[in-house]
């Protein structure tokens, strides 16, 4: 049987599958592999094998365990004859179309190579699968491996046989305190030699006992099909109208959040974060619970919207990003959010656990922070979207059995906990509804709508449209009460929806949103320059009942009241016993420039700062002198520069994933490893030949190479002293440089003739790649 090795067999492969390969396991291109040698040589690593396996599924997963007893990372192995080679160990239960699916896998990911009939695997994956594959313990030898095992097996009592049995089932291993002892079933196998003794207490049953007792399935009873999964169908509209709905309650929750916290001083915790007492307080602000909270915090941080100011006891505020971001209509901001949570390399649901040392996990601290998160929470939304339109699984339960049959290496101890975190995100959110993946979650998994990095809050136009499209009509009416109530019935349009606003209070929201007019929220309105009759005409445009006559009079009660006591903003004042002082001052040109009015025969006021006051009254020929709140004199003079402490936002960039992969160009790489390929092959060719002639011997080589047109190699070294070389078609030598074309890409170099090591000539069809391992 002729074997392949793994840099020969990538070699036979088209571009197309290894920029395949290098999409799924991206650690290959980092940093850019010179040639395919090195790229075979880092996919043999156990750790490239290790992080590639946990994108296996448990068809391939199974087939390499296969592959591992059959010890086809030693010599390869048959995987066409039914009960030898890989099928013998796989079993009759296993058919070839299984089969053929796991090495598929594999060789997709350059796990194993070769043909079916001589499929090989990288040594690493011996390590990666551990030490007992399908549950088998490591072959023995002394009786269990000889002729005489049948008829040990048959000797054995009813105890000692549930013993086997156990551990045939896999692992291996047992612990036992008779392990050291000749009583008890354990020690009765340990002397027949039916079990290894590992240490004092642990025995091992060997590999041949187990097989034995597996009889036909070696690797015991293999269930490889796909879990059933109970699912529910619905009408596609009823999920998208109810996504709907919950996208407009979490804009609501977002912005009561935003605005609570641009009135409260939440400061930054000193280990980073937001303290568990203020994160109660702003689930009670955005009326709901404190995980919700939790979660909101951390995507309006991941959007940029909320952040940490730089000062000396920093606080969280809303950036001036939610100035911009909150004038948009409300599919665009929901873009943002819902691209900002996708993309999200944090686990939300860990707040308010305890971590290692025991203490509580907060939001917007490091705690919560798992690179992998954004990755898992797309699989698990991936699963969603290959469902029909409409179909949802029974449980986030069911859903993370699914997905531990497609990937079982991937998640670790949080694996199913993470499904439940996601789908509970998706549904608050408005992605997910009723279980199922909505029209606009599956928009906003196409790959083609990754935020720019430059542009983090730019919404995609196709993702706002898709919840456009489920949002209903809006209404431009609502319905006035008695009880000095409005009933919205659904949703209100902008402008509306504006005015309501600043007229009355949300009293419950769904559905059908019930206001409630107060004194305090027409207060609210009256400063914002609206007259009594501004309010009722609204009111009356608006209703679709009369306006109520209770409603009327609570509106003529506060406006009567309303401004009656006025007050303006001032900066500074300027007071004088003598009022013909005063007056000469304000006859001043300066009195217009420095805004000074008179609100008193003794009192002038300014908006401008008291400083600058002073300096342009005494610019215009006045003697004016600062006084404290007791009238001692204080002296403004400049008291030297300052500037503001500047802190380094550890998390200010948490939000945001920023795809800097070289996998994303794996064409390019792709042509690069057979540039290199290419130039390792002229590099074998021509190592006996290279000539080491000095400056002068150089020239003179590469000015015959130029005169006949022959392609030569180059070997020099650069201005950083680093070695190097090139296979060039020189056109020119002068000037102290060689020119020429580059045989491998086309392009045109140069290179200093002083920094050239060798030189050696080029055979017709050298270029091609040497066989090497």
């Amino acid at each position: 049987m002729m074997q392949t090795s793994l840099v020969e067999w990538l070699r036979g492969q088209d571009d197309g599958f290894l920029a395949a390969l290098l999409r799924a396991r991206p650690d290959l291109a980092v940093p850019p592999p010179g040639d395919l040698t090195v790229l075979a040589t880092r996919a043999s690593i156990r750790a490239s094998v290790q992080r590639a396996c946990e994108d296996l599924g448990t068809v391939a997963l199974t087939v390499l365990d296969a592959l591992v007893l059959a010890t086809a990372w030693r010599t390869p192995a048959d995987a066409t004859t039914s009960g030898a080679g890989l099928r013998g160990w796989l079993g009759a239960d296993v058919d070839a179309a299984t089969v053929a699916e796991g090495l598929a896998a594999l060789r997709d990911r350059a796990l194993a190579w070769g043909p079916d009939e001589a499929v090989s695997v990288v040594p690493a994956a011996a390590d990666v699968v551990g030490p007992w594959p399908a549950g088998l313990g490591a072959p023995a030898t002394g009786a269990a491996a000889g002729p005489e095992l049948d008829t040990l097996l048959a000797g054995v009592g009813d105890d000692e046989r549930k013993v086997l049995d156990v551990l045939a089932q896999g692992p291996p291993v047992g612990r036992s305190r008779n392990a050291t002892g000749s009583t008890g079933p354990v020690g009765s196998l340990v002397d027949k030699g039916l079990l290894v003794r590992r240490d004092a207490d642990t025995v091992e049953l060997p590999r041949q006992v187990a097989l034995a007792l597996r009889g036909e399935r070696p690797m015991g009873s293999l269930d490889l099909s796909r879990p059933d999964v109970p699912l529910r169908v619905r009408e596609t509209s009823l999920v998208d109208g109810t996504g709907a709905g919950a996208a407009l309650e979490f804009l609501r929750r977002t912005d009561l959040l935003l605005e609570w916290l641009a009135r409260e001083s939440v400061p930054v915790l000193r280990s980073g974060g937001f303290g568990v007492r203020e994160l109660k307080r702003a689930a009670k602000a955005a009326d709901t619970d404190e995980p919700t909270a939790a979660l909101v915090l951390e995507i309006l941080h991941a959007a940029d919207l909320v952040g940490a100011t730089e000062s000396v006891t920093p606080e969280w505020l809303p950036t001036t990003t939610w100035d911009v971001w909150g004038t948009g209509p409300e599919e665009s901001r929901w873009a943002v959010l819902a691209q900002a949570w996708l993309e999200l390399p944090r686990l939300p649901g860990l707040v308010g656990r305890r971590d290692e040392t025991g203490k509580p996990i907060t939001a917007l601290s490091d705690g919560p922070r798992r690179p992998p998160a954004a990755r898992d929470r797309r699989r698990v939304l991936d699963a969603l979207a290959d469902l029909a339109p409409g179909t949802s699984v029974e449980s986030p339960e069911d859903l993370a059995r699914l997905l531990a049959w497609h990937a079982p290496r991937r998640g670790g101890r949080l694996r199913d906990e993470t499904v439940g975190w996601t789908v509970a995100e998706a549904t608050t959110i408005g992605v997910v509804a009723l279980d199922a993946l909505t029209t606009a979650g599956r928009v906003l998994l196409d790959p083609a709508l990754r935020p720019d990095p430059a542009h983090p809050t730019r919404h995609p136009t196709e993702l706002a449209a898709a919840l456009h499209a489920a949002l209903p009509a809006p209404v431009e009416e609502i319905l006035l009460q008695a009880d000095l109530t409005a009933v919205a019935p659904g949703r209100l349009s902008a402008n509306l929806a504006h005015e309501l606003a600043i007229l009355a209070e949300v009293e419950s929201a769904g559905g059908a949103t019930v206001y409630r007019f107060t004194e305090r929220s027409l207060r609210r309105a009256l400063d914002t320059g609206r007259t009594a009759d501004d309010v009722r005409a609204i009111l009356e445009a608006r209703s679709r009942t009369p306006v109520p006559q209770t409603l009327t009079y609570l509106v003529d009660d506060v406006a009567r009241r309303h401004g009656r006591l006025r007050g303006g903003a001032v900066s500074c004042f300027l007071r004088s016993d003598n009022e013909v002082l005063l007056s000469e001052v304000l006859a001043h040109s300066a009195a217009e420039e420095l805004g000074l009015r008179r609100i008193a025969p003794t009192v002038v006021v300014s908006s401008l700062p008291l400083a600058e006051v002073l300096d342009g009254l005494r610019a215009a020929g006045f003697s004016p002198a600062a006084e404290d709140a007791v009238g001692a004199v204080v002296d403004l003079g400049p008291k030297g520069r300052r500037t503001e402490p500047r802190l380094r936002r550890g998390t200010r960039d948490a939000g945001r994933v920023v795809d800097r992969s070289p996998t994303n160009r794996a064409e390019e790489l792709v042509e690069r490893l057979r540039a290199g390929d290419r130039l390792a092959g002229v590099r074998d060719s021509v190592a006996g030949r290279r000539e080491l002639t000095g400056a002068t011997g150089n020239l003179a080589s590469l000015q015959e190479a130029v005169r006949e047109g022959r392609t030569v190699w180059i070997g020099y070294v650069d201005a950083h002293g680093v070695a190097g070389d090139r296979v060039l078609a020189p056109v020119s030598v002068g000037g102290g440089y060689v020119e020429g074309r580059d045989a491998l890409d086309g392009e045109l170099r140069r290179i200093q003739l002083h920094r050239i090591t060798s030189i050696a000539p080029v055979d017709a069809g050298s270029e091609q790649p040497a066989g090497r391992d």
